[in-house]
């Protein structure tokens, strides 16, 4: 498992975070809080067909059967999408749509939106519907309280483009959307709320004495931020780029590789 540390931890070699792993494993309650896409599974260009890398599926099924140890998934995707790639069951906890949808097992969160955001997210809708028909390549994904602009599949260098008209026109019409800048996607929401949010939400609903959270994109950097190191908490980046993170591990066969470690060495201990 290839490692090195975030910018704000000193330590950078495959012991540190082999150490770290080893200690999270002790935890009294423990919650692993995961993004799904290029963490767990790889991009692929159909979202729906997304799966877990059978290791890391085969570690979490492991861990989820041991005493006092949560698993949940922590995504910008709808929950109703969410629930598809994970495989999810009805007892499963998922956050989607980065933090505003929640889903506690059988219990779920209405969104109970106002007739102000409503209209919003209708002509929302429209403008950016408009711009993907207008220019090939791109695609909307339409989301609960909002939509993204996918634009993986342009040229290179021609993605920078979409993300200004895109945000040209939805600031037109209203200058309060929360908008969130991922990997090739610029999301647009009529309510704000991040994984940050919903980290502290699972938090405090499985009363965890430490989480671990992993994800790749821009938008985890609002739950690695929530993270309490001191306490025993694990923030993993996923590939390259500025993190608030302590450790990083290379892609999602390297969360595996983690997830395993994980698993073997809670067996040994609860």
């Amino acid at each position: 498992m290839t490692t090195d540390s975030a910018p704000a931890a000193p330590l950078d070699s495959a012991l540190a975070i082999v150490e770290a792993i080893t200690s999270l494993a002790a935890a009294d309650r423990l919650l692993l809080a995961l993004d799904f896409d290029g963490t767990l599974a790889p991009f692929v260009d159909t979202p729906k067909s997304a799966r877990a890398l059978p290791e890391a599926k085969a570690a979490l099924e492991r861990l989820e059967t041991m005493p006092s140890t949560w698993i949940a998934y922590v995504s910008g995707r709808p929950l109703s999408s969410l629930e598809i790639v994970t495989e999810a069951d009805a007892d499963a906890l998922l956050i989607g749509s980065h933090g505003v949808e929640v889903r506690f097992g059988r219990d779920g969160v209405s969104l109970d939106l106002s007739v102000d955001e409503q209209d919003k997210l209708a002509r929302l809708g429209d403008v950016l519907r408009a711009l993907v028909e207008a220019n090939p390549g791109t695609r909307l994904e339409t989301k609960p309280v909002g939509y993204g602009v996918h634009y993986r599949n342009l040229e290179s260098g021609t993605g920078e483009d979409i993300v200004t008209a895109a945000s040209s026109a939805a600031t037109a019409i209203s200058d309060a959307l929360t908008i969130r800048d991922g990997k090739d996607i610029i999301e647009f929401s009529v309510r704000g709320a991040d994984k940050g949010d919903g980290i502290e939400r699972l938090r405090e609903y499985t009363d965890a004495t430490a989480v671990l959270f992993a994800g790749d994109d821009l938008t985890d950097e609002d739950g690695f931020r929530v993270l309490r190191p001191g306490t025993g908490d694990i923030g993993v980046k996923v590939g390259a780029g500025e993190t608030a993170a302590q450790f990083r591990v290379a892609d999602e066969r390297a969360v595996a590789t983690m997830l395993t470690l994980l698993a073997e060495a809670r067996a040994a201990r609860v």
